[in-house]
């Protein structure tokens, strides 16, 4: 039977990592979400936010969407609306990657730039004052529970599956925390005894996707409860894990997943054995023309 694109998002491969895990009894699975359509794990959440709005009703083909983001849910928003034929402006700070811009404006929508040293914080109090002032409607993948749903709908159950219920450790990003809060949800309901690890960035580190989000700005749908442990790393060490990554793996990737498998190397020295999933949240290409990979 012949699939569409949007039937084509998720069931991502689940590879183990060959040269990174020195200890034989632990083992390093690596989901590579940059395998989805649009280029990462967002496309997830990204349909299943449009397509449940639409299912409701909430939103129509006359409706104007405008949403903040740093990149990766932009670009997935971009090429599922317009699947759906919906209009949608994307709001991001004006030094994101020139690849991320171009793609989704490549998809159709507007993009619109906002300071850079007022972050995604200043990008978020754009796209909420259009809404306050202007007949404008917000996904707000930030406070939307079809955001982490979609993870326990997808990204749980293939994990489970393809680990045949062997997973004891699962690890992610956090930004807007959408894939731990849905992968953990399913996975808790599976084995309790699963240890769920967020990463976020060591002070003063800047790492694209991965957020210490001020409290004003913490994400709506974080349930702290549904974490076991958080693991910091540095910009240095996620940039040095992600050339890695491509060196010795052969996954090219961006910062944020060399932050996630740095994490789970650390955690990984705490272990005498186990099964070990990161996720891979997206592709090396976004981040060709910034300096992470000269």
């Amino acid at each position: 039977m012949t699939k569409t694109l949007l039937d084509n998002i998720g069931n991502t491969p689940l590879v183990a990592a060959t040269t990174l895990i020195k200890n034989k009894d632990i083992k390093l699975l690596l989901k590579l979400e940059g395998n989805n359509p649009g280029g990462s794990v967002k496309d997830r959440a990204a349909y299943n936010m449009i397509k449940s709005a639409l299912d409701r009703g909430t939103i129509t083909p006359e409706t104007r969407l405008i949403e903040a983001t740093s990149g990766n849910t932009g670009i997935a928003l971009a090429m599922i609306a317009g699947l759906f034929k919906l209009n949608i402006e994307l709001v991001m700070p004006e030094n994101s990657t020139r690849e991320r811009v171009q793609t989704m404006r490549a998809y159709g929508a507007k993009v619109t730039l906002t300071p850079s040293d007022s972050g995604i914080e200043g990008s978020r109090d754009y796209a909420e004052k259009k809404v306050k002032e202007e007949e404008y409607v917000s996904l707000n993948q930030f406070g939307n529970d079809d955001n982490w749903k979609a993870h326990y709908k997808t990204t749980g159950p293939e994990i489970w599956r393809d680990t045949d219920g062997q997973v004891t450790h699962f690890v992610s990003a956090m930004g807007t925390t959408g894939t731990i809060m849905g992968t953990s949800a399913f996975l808790k309901e599976k084995a309790s005894e699963v240890r769920i690890v967020g990463v976020q960035p060591a002070d003063n580190s800047s790492i694209p996707g991965i957020r210490k989000w001020p409290e004003a700005y913490l994400p709506a749908i974080f349930d702290p409860s549904r974490i076991d442990e958080i693991i910091e790393v540095s910009e240095e060490e996620a940039v040095t894990m992600t050339r890695r990554l491509a060196r010795e793996e052969g996954i090219f990737a961006g910062m944020s997943s060399g932050g996630a498998v740095s994490a789970a190397l650390k955690l990984a020295d705490t272990l005498e054995k186990g099964v070990i999933v990161a996720i891979i949240c997206d592709r090396g290409d976004r981040y060709l023309s910034s300096d992470l990979f000269v």
